[in-house]
């Protein structure tokens, strides 16, 4: 079994999670401006990738732009994973391969200290990928606690690259945001990506 295996009601009744889907937790972010070279991206990559439809031509076009947005917003100091290996506990199903991984680290050649973990959907599915993005942020959890590196809720990120859904998991409690945003919302898409990660670039820093 590995992440992928996972369905929301697998997820939940193998790690005693709690799920809460009516709040709109990110009401009160601010938005934040792309660059200009996001804008450009997007411009010239939105209308390519949407045509080919394909998981690999949303993931190199429009999630991976948009991720790398974040590393220079914070001036790189997180790092970024794609398709990475991540096991932290394969009895469990707590293995295989994430599709992104923000950690909250510079360390670039291995995970540290993972912090967003972000889940391509597959068919355009949001809802199908909530349970593997959930089954990463638990490995992510228990990895953070093992190393004592003090992130105590994991964000999460399901996207089709142009619907991005967005979760927090702390302690046993899981809240799946009642909002979707569309990439046309990429200010606020920014400001929820970045919420966390600023966080702990802050803390590190301190």
């Amino acid at each position: 079994m590995a992440y992928s295996d996972f369905t929301l009601a697998k997820v939940k009744d193998a790690f005693g999670l709690t799920l809460d889907e009516t709040h709109n937790l990110f009401q009160g972010i601010s938005g934040v401006q792309p660059s200009n070279l996001l804008k450009q991206i997007l411009e010239e990559n939105l209308p390519l990738a949407t045509a080919i439809n394909s998981e690999k031509a949303r993931s190199e076009f429009l999630i991976a732009p948009v991720l790398s947005e974040i590393r220079r917003q914070l001036d790189y100091q997180i790092g970024l994973f794609s398709g990475t290996e991540f096991n932290v506990n394969p009895p469990q199903g707590l293995s295989g391969f994430c599709d992104f991984i923000f950690s909250a680290s510079v360390e670039q050649y291995f995970i540290s200290a993972p912090a967003v973990m972000i889940i391509e959907a597959k068919n355009e599915n949001i809802i199908a990928g909530l349970g593997q993005c959930i089954a990463a942020m638990v490995a992510a959890q228990l990895f953070n606690h093992r190393a004592g590196n003090g992130i105590e809720t994991i964000s999460g990120v399901v996207t089709t690259g142009t619907n991005w859904k967005f979760l927090t998991l702390t302690q046993t409690t899981v809240h799946i945001d009642s909002t979707e945003y569309y990439i046309k919302e990429i200010d606020k898409i920014l400001g929820i990506l970045l919420q966390p990660l600023q966080h702990v670039v802050l803390t590190s820093a301190a």
